[in-house]
């Protein structure tokens, strides 16, 4: 199962108590790193966690809190005797600064290989680096600059059942083919399916993230149903709602919207800004507009 982390859950600057938003997905021993913010490696290592995991990193946009800890992180992962190629996925729009940034960490001991995603219209790919079955959406966000949403869908094998396979007469050598979805050929010329030896497909696990945008339209299809939806909420004082429309961001109160109208499973809130030191005084108000809202510190964790 996926482990998910909120390493940091702050806009803007980092500040004594309050790391800046950055999420770190881990299944099976390898990890997606999104965002990168001004000191990550120390958030990271504050919520426990192994940055020699991380197979890839995804950036939202080329904005400070989101882009300026990747020459430490690099240069962290270097330290740490790491040698096997990462890859950056980053908004086109992006490509110059974040080549810039990472400049500065002049010889690293291992190749980074930059991805770069469409600005203007959404894709998805398979992120192969952490498993075959899992598959990255993106999604257009409204924001002062380019910004990508997150989506990540992944599809479960069906449990392989050893006695069916066995009653079938199957050698044991091929159980692997069977289960990898492939269909096998015995000696006495009979034809086996995945399906004749597995139970029915499990339900897949939806993780979405958003954040510094707008509370646009478009965001509940694409988090649709998500086991755990992660969206930015920078205040919940709503007085703030044209500041936040005039700087493209939204408020705790438009991630519970989105949250309902998308049927999410449960919703972490991320990204406050400085000036909210206790996003927790709005919890009741939250919950009344969608229960299954979490006020997110750093360090939150879940196994989906």
């Amino acid at each position: 199962m996926p482990d998910i982390c909120l390493a940091g859950t702050g806009g803007m600057l980092p500040l004594k108590n309050r790391f800046l938003t950055g999420c770190f997905i881990e299944y099976n021993g390898k990890a997606i790193l999104i965002d990168c913010g001004e000191g990550m490696q120390v958030a990271l290592a504050a919520a426990d966690i192994k940055i020699s995991r991380i197979e890839m990193i995804l950036i939202t946009h080329n904005h400070a809190d989101h882009v300026t800890g990747l020459p430490g992180l690099l240069l962290s992962m270097g330290n740490c005797s790491r040698e096997d190629a990462l890859d950056i996925y980053i908004p086109e729009s992006a490509e110059r600064i974040v080549r810039n940034l990472i400049s500065v960490c002049g010889h690293l001991p291992f190749e980074f290989r930059l991805h770069k995603l469409p600005d203007k219209e959404a894709v998805s790919f398979t992120a192969d680096k952490i498993d075959p079955m899992l598959t990255i959406s993106t999604l257009q966000l409204k924001h002062s600059v380019k910004c990508l949403g997150y989506s990540f869908l992944l599809d479960k094998k069906p449990v392989f059942q050893p006695e069916k396979a066995q009653e079938l007469g199957i050698p044991v050598k091929m159980w692997r083919s069977l289960h990898s979805g492939e269909t096998v050929t015995l000696e006495d010329g009979r034809v086996i399916h995945p399906e004749d030896v597995t139970g029915e497909k499990r339900p897949s696990v939806k993780v979405t993230y958003v954040t510094d945008t707008l509370p646009i339209k478009e965001i509940v299809p694409f988090a649709r149903d998500s086991d755990l939806f992660i969206c930015e909420g920078m205040y919940g004082d709503t007085d703030k709602k044209q500041s936040m429309n005039e700087k493209g961001h939204m408020l705790m109160q438009d991630a519970c919207r989105l949250a309902k109208e998308a049927n999410v499973k449960e919703l972490w809130l991320t990204h406050y800004s400085p000036a909210e030191k206790h996003p927790e005084n709005f919890e009741k108000e939250l919950k009344n507009l969608f229960p299954a809202v979490v006020i997110s510190k750093d360090g939150e964790k879940k196994t989906l």
